[in-house]
């Protein structure tokens, strides 16, 4: 399986346009996860939308950033562990040994919990990726990490200091960047794994901005959150984990206002948590 970030296939162009298309952009069908023989995660079907931000929900340990990194098969990298079931990206099914996970990955990104920039120049943050992949002009590089920068509203705070080492930059900063290394290679999903539970209230309405105008660029966002105001705020869609269990979905006013399962209006009141 071929999946160039840059080549412009028809389902590419209608994810980004918000065009209607077949299937959705992104679903999967029974998804499970073991680690050494003990299941994580038990079958989860879900579907993601071109331009849609969806919230995965759910105390810790429940099964949502395990799902979540099922997503790009990153739990392949773990020793023992078995993804089984279906992951369908643009129609083709991806769960399978045939997969080039590497260009998977490069059209679903990832952005962690903890800011992880490279120790390297912010602009050789956003750059690198790019070059290694055989961009090379300096005239295409220095406009593609202007145009990463500001989707990742970062670019005002940092365009006059490029050259200066990421590490410098605030907590907040470096998550920004980090989404625009991610934004760097053009995904059309992004996974973001509780990216701001070490960030401060400024910086967290910073990135929730950056999470809303990735949606309305097209872009699929599927988010990973303890911040039950936090996924109110951004997401269209929201799915309750519990152990291991994937309980109930809906759009997130509805599932907030009116939950139809006992858990999960327990765990919304914090009856447990």
């Amino acid at each position: 399986m071929t999946l160039d970030s840059r080549e412009v296939t028809p389902e590419v162009r209608a994810a980004a346009t918000g065009a209607a298309t077949a299937e959705p952009l992104l679903w999967t069908k029974d998804v499970t996860v073991d680690y050494s023989g003990k299941r994580a995660l038990k079958g989860t079907s879900l579907s993601f939308e071109a331009g849609t931000v969806t919230a995965l929900i759910g105390p810790s340990g429940c099964g949502k950033s395990t799902y979540l990194r099922s997503i790009n098969l990153m739990n392949r990298e773990i020793e023992g562990c078995v993804i089984g079931g279906e992951v369908h990206y643009h129609g083709v099914e991806v769960n399978n040994d045939e997969t080039d996970t590497y260009a998977l990955r490069k059209q679903i990104g990832m952005v962690f919990q903890q800011p992880n920039p490279f120790r390297k120049s912010i602009y050789e943050n956003v750059a690198f990726a790019p070059r290694c992949h055989g961009m090379t002009r300096r005239s295409e590089l220095d406009e593609l990490v202007r145009k990463s920068l500001s989707a990742a509203a970062i670019w005002d705070e940092v365009k006059d200091k490029l050259g200066k080492s990421a590490l410098a930059l605030s907590g907040g900063q470096q998550q920004r960047l980090c989404i625009a290394r991610t934004l760097a290679m053009e995904p059309d999903v992004v996974l973001m794994d509780e990216p701001c539970s070490a960030l401060d209230p400024i910086a967290t309405f910073a990135i929730e901005e950056t999470i809303r105008d990735m949606a309305e660029r097209g872009i699929c966002v599927v988010i990973v959150t303890h911040n039950m105001e936090q996924a109110g705020r951004v997401a269209d869609r929201t799915a309750f984990f519990l152990l291991g269990d994937m309980i109930e979905c809906g759009p997130t006013a509805e599932l907030f206002e009116r939950p139809k399962d006992k858990r999960l209006e327990d765990y919304l009141t914090g009856r447990f948590g």
